[in-house]
């Protein structure tokens, strides 16, 4: 797990606004760290059960932003602009703003129509789970996560350096540095493209005049395929309509991909398959025994920051990832990760 709060972190003042799985694990971590941190939800008993943990709970937005170092915006996708123009408002420009979203194009076309990209750094840590709500958080629910942020060019550089070297520290993420819609059609297969799969199969299941015999035999293959099915409703739909025309074109590659097994199974083809279940292993194998090559970069601190910012999207794009960001007067150094070829 991942060490407290030290250095230049020790004294940092946080809110999370919105507490549901992913905020409320942010929350906990934050307090656990030894942070001085302060929660609101919109839900009065979501606010009630945190004061109940030992959680400052204040009953306004507002309340619970001032004053503050940084700010993670959780909350339903469709609310997300709208939350971060309210605590703009009510937070110093000096404040650095971050969310929790699963989709990223939306809230940075948001913050640049609200003139925040010099301090809001568009995130999102890749974990979670089935269940939903504070009741379902935890302190290490995103220890060691894959945590994505967005760096705008130019101004924004200093908020991501800062909110980098924060999550490493104090979640011991690796930082995944893209644009936004790289990330939501990374995203699309990765995350949103698995939930209509899962989906699919568990409704499937459900129809079936055989429903009961099924579940009776249904294994670990059947769990792991159809483990995303069990999230909210809701929240499974705000996340396929925030990123839509990237997730009907992931899903279309992989209906493509489905088809050639049929054709193979309908055609008896048993080579066929087994070339393209050789092909699918291959990603899995990659998934389960990732291999990565140290690639350390460094910039000065009031450099070319388009430079620095191209170089870190890039970074991401490639499959790497950062584990350190290091500032003194004059030079930035990132401790980066880039993936070995097969």
């Amino acid at each position: 797990m991942t060490g407290d709060a030290t250095g230049r972190y020790a004294g940092v003042r946080a809110a999370v606004v919105g507490t549901g799985l992913i905020g409320g694990s942010v929350l906990l971590r934050l307090a656990d760290a030894g942070l001085d941190v302060a929660g609101w939800d919109p839900d009065p008993a979501t606010r009630e059960r945190a004061r109940a943990a030992g959680l400052v709970t204040p009953d306004t937005i507002e309340q619970a932003v001032a004053g503050r170092d940084v700010v993670f915006l959780g909350g339903p996708l469709p609310t997300l602009p709208r939350t971060l123009a309210r605590v703009a408002a009510a937070t110093a420009p000096g404040c650095v703003l971050t969310d929790v979203g699963s989709t990223k194009v939306d809230v940075a076309e948001a913050a640049d129509r609200l003139g925040l990209t010099d301090r809001f750094v568009p995130g999102h840590p890749m974990a979670g789970a089935e269940s939903a709500g504070l009741t379902a958080a935890s302190t290490t629910l995103l220890a060691g996560a894959a945590w994505v942020l967005c760096p705008a060019p130019a101004a924004a550089t200093h908020a991501f350096r800062w909110l980098t070297g924060l999550l490493v520290e104090l979640f011991g993420a690796r930082v995944v540095p893209m644009s936004a819609p790289a990330h939501d059609s990374a995203a699309a297969l990765a995350s949103h493209v698995p939930h209509l799969l899962a989906g699919a199969l568990a409704g499937a299941v459900q129809r079936a005049p055989v429903r009961d015999a099924v579940l009776a035999l249904a294994a670990g293959s059947f769990r792991d395929g159809t483990r995303v099915a069990g999230t909210p409703a809701e929240r499974t739909a705000n996340m396929l309509l925030g990123n839509r025309a990237r997730v009907l074109d992931e899903l279309a590659e992989v209906s493509a991909f489905l088809g050639e097994l049929a054709a193979a199974l309908r055609a008896g083809d048993a080579a066929a398959l087994t070339a393209r279940y050789a092909e699918a292993a291959a990603a899995r194998s990659a998934l389960l025994d990732p291999r990565y090559a140290g690639r350390d970069r460094e910039f000065r601190t009031d450099g070319d920051h388009a430079a620095e910012v191209s170089w870190l999207r890039g970074l991401g794009e490639e499959g790497g990832h950062l584990t350190g960001c290091q500032v003194d007067a004059t030079t930035v150094s990132y401790t980066a990760w880039c993936p070995l070829a097969d």
